[in-house]
Order: structure tokens, then sequence, then C-alpha cells
């Protein structure tokens, strides 16, 4: 199903005559704000008329979380602020927050967007929504369920949290579609038994997981477990929010919408744009936002483009899953390790539960990674001895595939700390 089948599936020539002519809008719009009137003006770049090619968006710097929050509060708002409707912000827990502003035509464009992504994975009037993201200043609830409800869909605005009342929720409204965290689904897979819920009392068909990078071990973890289709949903609350990119039906990665967003891939050393294919940092000029225009923001999330035909027609580029941040790799002893290499291995194990934890501290100046694991229930119980042997199998593969030396402790289900918004999986206890 297509929701604009016209632009999903416009050809390449006529993408990028579109891209030129948005992008000097955005640059127009960009010169109204105090922070690109003053960085354009060190640039070649100085009005849209510069601007002859897509590729002279290269010669303008790259901005960053960092440039946001020293615009903070208002330094890259380009309209007048009776003409903002809303406004989100990041939570600002490590540092001045960032913040988004939008007028009605960048929310309208916004909901459009989520609807294109939800129509390409199924979902239609006919759907029961249930939202079970956190709404508030954070983007990822209202994001999609503006989106959902443009698309006629029924929408139960659940918020996060309170799994019994979730629960009661997907059982009593035969709630058909979720949104979610992936650590949420796999916390409430602990939970259906303790309320006397089967997955029978339940009409689930599918589920649109984000807010947290998450690996294709977790994915299956959960469609096997529900029976459901579960979808990969993309987004960043500088960039609007989910809806960013988002797989179809086929799930062959996410679809980015090109019409919306010129898309850079780049060595996250050293800034160089790398080949289509080439692993390395997300980088996104938004091409359709009136109240804060983004050039070459740098997302920090590690993709790759892809350019294969995708069965479903659509002929948008379309990027990897993110396998993580370039600001969460962790350095132990030298050696560099993402945590989604951690929990690919944990993931893929039948024996490991829902649940994980890594913790890194140090030993007499030596860094130190442990795993804190938790059991499949019916485990639990199990042979002293085959928790052994299952526990040092962890920490050989481990050490294998991540080059270094792992301490697993495994732990009975339900004993490690939940989250029920995005999961806090790392724990870096080393003095800097």
């Amino acid at each position: 199903m297509f929701r604009d089948k016209a632009i999903e599936t416009i050809d390449k020539s006529s993408l990028e005559r579109l891209q030129l002519e948005n992008l000097k809008k955005t640059i127009s719009c960009a010169q109204k704000t105090r922070f690109y009137k003053n960085r354009l003006s060190k640039t070649r770049i100085k009005s849209p008329d510069d601007i002859r090619s897509l590729k002279d968006l290269q010669d303008v710097p790259f901005t960053t979380k960092d440039d946001l929050r020293a615009c903070y509060p208002d330094g890259l708002l380009s309209v007048d602020k009776s003409d903002v409707v809303r406004l989100h912000t990041s939570s600002g827990t490590t540092g001045m927050p960032t913040v988004i502003y939008h007028t009605q035509a960048d929310l309208d464009y916004w909901t459009e967007l989520v609807s294109r992504g939800l129509t390409a994975c199924g979902v239609t009037k006919s759907d029961i929504f249930q939202n079970m993201m956190t709404y508030g200043l954070f983007t990822g609830g209202l994001g999609l369920h503006y989106g959902a409800e443009r698309l006629g869909a029924l929408v139960i605005p659940a918020g996060a949290g309170n799994t019994r009342r979730q629960l009661q929720l997907m059982k009593d409204f035969h709630t058909t579609t979720l949104h979610a965290t992936p650590n949420y689904m796999l916390h409430i897979m602990l939970k259906l038994a303790e309320f006397d819920i089967s997955l029978k009392d339940l009409n689930l068909k599918k589920v649109f997981l984000g807010a947290e990078p998450y690996t294709e071990n977790t994915r299956k973890k959960i469609e096997e477990f529900y029976h459901i289709d579960a979808y990969n949903c993309y987004g960043l609350s500088e960039l609007n929010g989910p809806g960013v990119a988002m797989e179809c039906e086929h799930k062959r990665d996410l679809h980015i919408w090109e019409d919306s967003y010129i898309v850079e891939i780049i060595n996250p050393d050293t800034g160089e744009i790398l080949k289509d294919g080439e692993a390395g940092e997300l980088v996104l000029t938004t091409l359709k936002r009136e109240a804060t225009p983004l050039l070459r923001y740098r997302s920090r999330d590690l993709t790759r483009i892809l350019t294969d035909t995708c069965p479903c027609g659509r002929t948008h580029r379309r990027i990897s899953r993110i396998t993580g941040r370039s600001d969460d790799m962790l350095i132990i002893n030298g050696v560099n390790v993402f945590p989604s290499q951690i929990e690919e291995i944990l993931m893929k194990r039948p024996e490991v539960g829902t649940n994980y934890q890594i913790v890194v501290d140090q030993r007499e100046s030596l860094d130190r990674l442990s795993i804190k694991v938790e059991l499949y229930a019916k485990l639990f119980e199990g042979d002293i001895k085959v928790l052994e042997r299952l526990r040092d199998s962890i920490a050989h593969e481990m050490k294998s595939t991540l080059l270094v030396g792992v301490h697993v402790e495994l732990h009975e289900p339900g004993s490690l700390p939940v989250s029920e918004g995005k999961a806090k999986r790392v724990v870096d206890e080393r003095k800097n």
C-alpha cells in the first residue's frame, strides 16, 4: 500500500530536482536564524542562489548537538514566535537541552511522513493502535499518535508504563498495533503469566519498535513470542522524531524519505563523505521544515545507505538498521566494543531471558567488562553444572567476538533493573 505513490516511487532525476528546489528554500529559511546567518556568512553559500547543485551543500559545515545546545533557547528559530505552535526539547540530562520549534505546517508534514511509514507496513483505518511511548517533550509518543490518527486508526494514547493497565487495554479493546521500545516488549513477556493473561486473549498483529537501538535477534525474539510482525521505526528529536525512516512490509531495512531529507554518510572521525554501502555516521539536512531548519546535522547514529531495489516499489534509498551510536562505543583496555555486539550474542541464545546489563569498572588500573544476564524462567531451576556451562559458553563467545575478556553473571528472571522507557543497558563506573 502507498500513502502517496507519486512521491514514494519518484524517479531519481525528479527527486534530485525536488531536493534542489527545497534545499534553496531551506537555505533561505536558515539565513533567518541567528546561528546560520553567522555560520553561512563565513562560507561561499551566502544565499540560495549559491546553491547550483546538491553537491554545493558540502560547502556548509556540519551542525552538531553542541551547536543546538549553544543556541538554546531560540538561536535556531527562523520564524516569528507567534507562528510557532509547538516545541519539543531533549531531556537535558547530559547538559543544556536542545530545542526544536514547529509551525503548524511542520507538524502537518511530520504527521504525513509518519502516516506514509505506517501505511508502508500495512496499517489502515481498521486498526486499533495502542501507543505505549512517553508523551510530552519527548517526540516518540506524539509523532506516531498523530500519524496513526491521520490514517483513521483508533488510537489509544496509553503512554509508557503501568503494564497491568496496558495489557488490560489490549485485551478489552482488541488492540492490533503497538508502538513501544524493544525493552518494554521484552518486559511484558515476563508479566503475562503474572497478570493471568494469555496471548490468545489478545488480538495483536504488529508492533513498531523505536527509541533505542536493537538487534535482529531481539526483533526475532519479540516476533516469535507474540506471533506478530515487528517493524523498525527510526527518528531523532532534532529531525522531528519518529518517522524519519521506516521499514515496509518486506522488512528490507528502512526507507528514508528523501523528499524531506538529504542523506549523507560520513566517517565519524574525519568527516569524509562515504560511498553508498559504506558504514558510517548518518548526516541529515531538513528540506521541509520552517521553524527550525537544520543543515548537515550529525546524528551520531551508525548505519549505511542501501541502493538495491526493494520489492515494495519505493524508490527512496534505504538505510540499514542503526547499529549503535558513535558516542556509545566503549573502549575496554584499548579495544572498541559496541553494546549492540553484546546484545546480538545474548539474544540468539534461547537460554537467555529478556533483560541484561553491561557494567564497566576498573580493577588495578585495568578496565573490566561484566555482563549481568537474566535467565529464561524455565531454565533457572536447572542443574548448577548446566548453568556453569552456559556461563562459560557465553563468556567464551564474547571473548572470541569482542576480543576482550568478559565476566558473566547469571541472574534469576526479573532480578535486574527494568526501564519502561528507553533501556539503560550500560553502567560505566570508571573514573574519567
